[in-house]
């Protein structure tokens, strides 16, 4: 099931269907989010322990704002890319953090906005060891989720010149996401008790 919800009904349900799924029945427990700090709370709280991922996507998001802001001409910029994307895959954050200080150093730009992206990296180190999470066989993106959010609710809610109430919507994704998990009878009898 889902809706539109405060991230605590969200985590509740997200853990209420984790335990439905087998939650207490893994050895391991991965959750992958994209470094909003509500998601770790989330993450913290409802499922202690987790492996927690960055999006790898996202992560590769803030690399190239980063890059951008320290190799600002072109040839520059694409001459340093494969070298610190290959550090994000190998997941060897601390070399984009030392460089990206030593090169802010000698950078015009931002140096604000640079220090924030570095601080992205500092903040999630722990989180962005890729390699080793491949080597594991976890997932390291989150673009399958995303993608299925899209497809079953976005799909529906948003086409052209809709306009939901709350209440409206949020019995639209519910009816669309048990339907598609296979739980529109479960979700009827629920409801007619």
């Amino acid at each position: 099931m889902g809706a539109i919800e405060t991230a605590a009904e969200f985590g509740g349900r997200l853990e209420a269907e984790a335990i439905r799924r087998g939650l207490w029945q893994t050895n391991t427990v991965v959750f992958i989010g994209d470094a909003a700090k509500w998601l770790w709370n989330l993450a913290d709280q409802h499922f202690f322990g987790a492996v927690q991922i960055v999006d790898f996507y996202h992560a590769s998001g803030h690399l190239h704002k980063l890059l951008d802001l320290l190799f600002p001409t072109p040839e520059k910029f694409h001459e340093q890319k494969p070298v610190w994307r290959g550090w994000l895959e190998n997941g060897e954050v601390q070399k984009i953090i030392s460089n990206g200080k030593l090169f802010s150093r000698q950078c015009k730009a931002d140096r604000k906005r640079i220090g924030q992206e570095i601080g992205y990296f500092k903040e999630n180190i722990g989180r962005m060891r890729y390699a080793e999470f491949k080597q594991k066989g976890y997932f390291i993106g989150s673009g399958v989720i995303e993608a299925g959010c899209k497809t079953i609710i976005g799909k529906r809610l948003k086409q052209s010149g809709m306009r939901w109430s709350l209440r409206g919507a949020n019995s639209i994704i519910a009816l669309r996401c048990s339907e598609l998990s296979g739980l529109f009878d479960e979700s009827w009898e629920k409801r007619a008790a």
